[in-house]
């Protein structure tokens, strides 16, 4: 996205530049994605190993970049004091609490395969006028998920057909690809608290809105309990295979993937 034109004083509106710029942290993440990719594809030292240290950087990559959007879309939206926050370096340190926005996401995905919603931005929402783009910006995260989910199924489904290379690389990409939808189904649900339902809010009425932003900081903790249920958790993942199945996912393999990145057990 581009933005306000900087003056000779190095400030956007009033914001240093450096508020923009990707932290190191962020870019540390991208370095390892790229790296755990390549051993992957060369197939060097522990293949297991190769493809955790390849999704699971990857994976932080894309929730830096789902916090990333919410905070780009905030700003244009009106919330210019989110820069100054550091929502707009792409460093998942400022999103919240590192357990939450790293450690949970990070012990979810090798242990259950799915894709966690990770950390937050605040947004000042006194500062953006107007219901539909306090929407957008709470959709803006999700559609980021999206985009990935759709950009490496295509990956998956022409790399496996004519690139060739190693099983263990394309399993990889495909279980990058799965945990994108989980986010993606996930992030759209009408959970008070979560991006689903933060989207519905301010077009609720006053009455159900004060209900709405009572459960609100309780949203993960209904997630986890919803996701308990056997019979809510089985509709949950039903969904997702459905939807990777109607990309065309295959299956097999990101359950290859899956195995994989629990290198310990190999």
């Amino acid at each position: 996205m581009a933005y306000d034109r900087p003056g000779a004083d190095g400030l956007v509106l009033g914001v240093p530049k450096a508020a923009f710029r990707p932290s190191p942290v962020f870019l540390g993440l991208v370095a390892l994605f790229v790296a755990g990719g390549v051993l992957a594809w060369n197939g060097y030292g522990n293949a297991r190993f190769n493809v955790f240290l390849f999704v699971v950087s990857g994976w932080l990559v894309s929730l830096c970049l789902h916090e990333y959007a919410h905070a780009v879309v905030a700003y244009r939206a009106g919330d210019r004091d989110i820069a100054h926050r550091g929502y707009l370096t792409l460093n998942p340190l400022k999103y919240t609490h590192p357990l939450l926005s790293i450690v949970l996401p990070v012990v979810v995905v090798l242990l259950g395969g799915i894709g966690l919603p990770g950390g937050a931005v605040w947004v000042d929402r006194h500062a953006i006028p107007g219901r539909l783009r306090h929407t957008l910006v709470s959709l803006a995260g999700p559609a980021t998920n999206v985009l990935f989910a759709l950009v490496l199924v295509a990956a998956v489904r022409i790399g496996t057909q004519s690139a060739g290379g190693p099983v263990e690389f394309w399993a990889g990409v495909a279980l990058l690809a799965f945990l994108q939808i989980t986010a993606s189904v996930l992030n759209l649900l009408p959970v008070p608290g979560l991006d689903g339902g933060n989207m519905i809010q301010p077009w609720l009425n006053p009455q159900w809105r004060k209900m709405y932003d009572l459960f609100a900081p309780y949203g993960f903790i209904l997630l986890f309990a919803l996701l308990w249920n056997p019979r809510i958790g089985g509709w949950f993942f039903d969904g997702v295979f459905a939807v990777g199945d109607a990309l065309g996912l295959p299956s097999w393999l990101y359950a290859t993937g899956l195995d994989l990145i629990r290198f310990w057990q190999g």
